[in-house]
């Protein structure tokens, strides 16, 4: 089967250069939201999902709030995978099939704090984990201490399935984020006190970005 070929194809290309995580989303449920032209989203049917591993060693130094090594080295790993998607996207294109790379963190709508899509909800559907009480994507092995990017496409790829854990019991993440805005279920996550928090990190001049670390930090299978 030509999808399930590719498949296997692209992720040992894909982890051969470095990523950590890879799944294929169907995105026909949900590439409504993205915010492309609608000729790129009449192209796409596919999108693949990348997960890159944060440095335990730089999350252990995290204290009480984000740091500059924090911040040093969340824009080395979205560079990365920026690089990484490029590489990527290139090969599918070198194959025929149409590609988009969406950077791993750029805003397009400052008020409402959205990019292009939301990496956390492809990397869902791509099997990758489950939305966590934090609001973040959350893997069996890695947990949150990730970062993600995409690569819309329509080349043939038999797609991932979503799977069915959650945080279940843990709730470390409730107790030791700042803004307390971290509740027992997912859809309770209090945005706004969240972003705020993170206005106030950057006020500070911790960091020169809305980021914050804490709830990463702890978030990992032991």
């Amino acid at each position: 089967m030509e999808s399930v070929k590719n498949y296997n194809v692209l992720k040992k290309y894909c982890l051969g250069l470095g990523a950590d995580l890879f799944g294929v989303a169907d995105i026909a449920g949900i590439k409504k939201d993205f915010m492309l032209s609608a000729p790129v989203l009449e192209k796409v049917n596919r999108a693949v999902s990348l997960g890159v591993s944060l440095s335990g060693g730089v999350l252990g130094d995290i204290k009480e709030a984000p740091t500059r090594l924090y911040f040093h080295h969340y824009r080395v790993v979205n560079a990365f995978l920026d690089q990484l998607a490029l590489k990527v996207g290139n090969y599918i294109q070198k194959k025929n099939y149409f590609s988009l790379p969406i950077p791993a963190s750029q805003i397009v709508d400052w008020q409402n704090q959205r990019g292009h899509l939301a990496h956390k909800e492809v990397g869902y559907l791509a099997g990758l984990g489950w939305i966590g009480r934090n609001n973040l994507l959350v893997n069996k092995r890695l947990g949150a201490q990730l970062r993600l990017v995409t690569i819309l496409t329509d080349m043939p790829l038999e797609p991932d399935k979503p799977v069915k854990e959650g945080c279940k019991e843990c709730l470390v993440c409730v107790t030791i984020c700042p803004a307390q805005a971290i509740k027992k279920g997912p859809s309770d996550f209090d945005y706004l006190k969240c972003f705020q928090k993170l206005k106030d990190f950057q006020k500070q001049r911790l960091v020169d970005q809305y980021i914050c670390g804490m709830c990463v930090k702890v978030c990992r299978k032991k």
